[in-house]
């Protein structure tokens, strides 16, 4: 049986470089594998079961290709871990190649929405959205500069989705053995609809560390959250709302804390 993998887009330049780290420390803290791709153009596809998704890239992925391999095999080797590197052998068209989505995680860069796509960490944000939509796996949006996380932090906000994600944080504790912290921010819900899906989904354990903030802005209570946590986020609000996250709560978490994430969709299998 295959060990868990994740799939790291690499981009040869400096910030490129710091993801990188970011991924390989993940893979070796949770033990999962690293599949490594190059690009070969600035585009490729990825077919996940009910959409096809482009992901452009901008020409900073395109830097160096004949130092890429190397630079990244002793990136990920100085955080103890072994990669392996994808070549893509179906095309779509010339210059665009088709990525599998058999993957367990994927890493993203940290760029989520238009905005902050600009600030140079590399154009891919609004595809982003797409990938969680559809993709099986969680993806992974690392810290622009590496830092190391010792604790795991879920944002619980009783959707199915946010379920999800505690499942997801559970599991990284025990293959990590960092401890997890649930943070729920209150609003106009009562805790005990919490307290109800908590018990109806069979979550008790994973909430013996539990931080309700009954008071107070949402961003402001971020700030509880550790600043050496993963955090972990489901991508959709409660009940009927179908739209992702990301243009309202989704959009300040990245903006107000400085964490890497990783993000639960409605498709994922965790």
């Amino acid at each position: 049986m295959m060990n868990p993998q994740l799939l790291h887009v690499y981009r040869n330049t400096p910030f490129g470089r710091e993801t990188l780290l970011e991924s390989s420390y993940f893979c070796k803290s949770v033990g999962v594998d690293m599949v490594i791709y190059v690009p070969v153009s600035t585009k490729f596809l990825m077919y996940f079961e009910n959409d096809v998704v482009q992901v452009d890239l901008d020409r900073s992925y395109l830097v160096s290709p004949e130092t890429a391999e190397e630079r990244a095999r002793a990136i990920c080797r100085s955080q103890g871990v072994e990669p392996m590197f994808f070549t893509p052998k179906d095309y779509t068209a010339s210059t665009l190649p088709d990525i599998p989505t058999e993957f367990d995680y994927m890493c993203c860069p940290r760029s989520i929405a238009d905005v902050s796509s600009k600030i140079g960490l590399g154009y891919i944000g609004p595809r982003v959205r797409r990938i969680v939509n559809h993709a099986t796996f969680p993806v992974y949006i690392p810290n622009p500069v590496f830092k190391a996380w010792k604790k795991v932090a879920v944002l619980f906000g009783g959707s199915a989705n946010a379920v999800q994600a505690v499942r997801l944080g559970v599991r990284l504790r025990d293959a990590t053995g960092f401890p997890l912290q649930v943070f729920t921010h209150l609003g106009r819900t009562r805790r005990s609809t919490y307290e109800r899906i908590i018990q109806e989904n069979h979550l008790g354990e994973a909430f013996e560390n539990w931080t309700v903030f009954e008071k107070g802005r949402f961003r402001d209570n971020l700030f509880e959250v550790p600043h050496d946590a993963l955090v972990i986020v489901g991508a959709y609000g409660h009940g009927l709302i179908k739209q992702l996250a990301f243009g309202s709560k989704m959009e300040v978490i990245q903006r107000v804390l400085p964490n890497s994430f990783m993000i639960v969709g409605p498709r994922c299998r965790v």
